[in-house]
């Protein structure tokens, strides 16, 4: 039988959300400080939850490790890194149960092991939307050690959204599977024997031609004279079979009084 496709769909959303999650967490774009008082025009603070760097936007060169006390002592930063650094381990727990799940070397795939595959997936997926979603709608309200007079968002915040809407996808699809019954029938799947017949067919013997025979079976009338005079009875009867004549009779040997030439025709 084919793999459901709903484990395909689960295997593959799973690790395209761990590496956009990934980037999320170690990436210092969470959100953007322009217009900071005491430094030039051009540079603009990026503020992550495990670092803060200070970039030229002109040359895109970064100077990490910046402190900010008053940022790093917000609670949202605190519960933040804790959210999402468990969101990877737990995505990736739940990869590692779903992989002997998914019928990629056996007949059938063992749905326990994938629900709770995808289940962990799902809150993976959560617990990254949760520290995204509270960071962009307290964006402007976090406190900083800068004087700013613009705040944007950075693209950490959008990766972390499409991670965490990867995994909490692929964890729903696969938790499906837990809905299983009839062997898959209910999703529409059919054995492949149904589908492409027995593997090993056995072998078809030739087919048999019956050829009409030639042969003629010989008459009654033929078979009552005797066996001297049988020729000439079958010279009669059997007219559609003439036979060759006698190279005597071809030469004229059968007529001795001929005494004339022989002529083309005779030939």
């Amino acid at each position: 039988m084919r793999t459901p496709g709903i484990l395909i769909f689960g295997m593959v959303m799973a690790p395209c959300g761990w590496i956009l999650s990934l980037v999320t967490t170690v990436a210092p774009n969470w959100r953007t400080l322009h217009g900071v008082t005491g430094v030039p025009v051009d540079r603009v603070y990026e503020q992550g939850i495990f670092d803060v760097c200070i970039a030229a936007t002109a040359t895109e060169r970064q100077n990490c490790a910046v402190t900010d006390t008053a940022y790093n002592s917000n609670n949202i930063i605190e519960i933040s890194q804790g959210l999402m650094l468990a969101s990877l381990i737990v995505n990736l727990v739940g990869i590692a149960f779903a992989i002997p799940g998914v019928r990629c070397w056996k007949d059938q795939p063992r749905w326990g092991l994938c629900t709770v595959g995808g289940i962990l997936i799902f809150c993976a997926g959560v617990l990254t939307l949760i520290p995204v979603s509270w960071y962009t709608h307290i964006l402007k309200d976090i406190s900083t050690d800068f004087v700013r007079t613009d705040t944007r968002a950075g693209y950490c915040l959008v990766l972390g959204f499409i991670g965490g809407i990867f995994e909490v996808l692929g964890g729903i699809v696969m938790s499906i599977g837990c809905c299983r019954c009839c062997g898959g029938r209910n999703r529409g799947e059919r054995p492949i024997e149904d589908v492409l017949g027995p593997r090993s067919q056995p072998k078809r013997e030739p087919r048999r031609v019956e050829v009409p025979s030639l042969s003629r079976p010989r008459s009654s009338a033929a078979s009552s004279y005797p066996a001297s005079n049988r020729e000439s009875v079958d010279d009669d009867i059997d007219v559609s079979f003439p036979r060759a004549k006698s190279p005597g009779a071809r030469s004229g040997a059968s007529n001795p009084s001929f005494t004339g030439r022989p002529y083309d025709a005779d030939l």
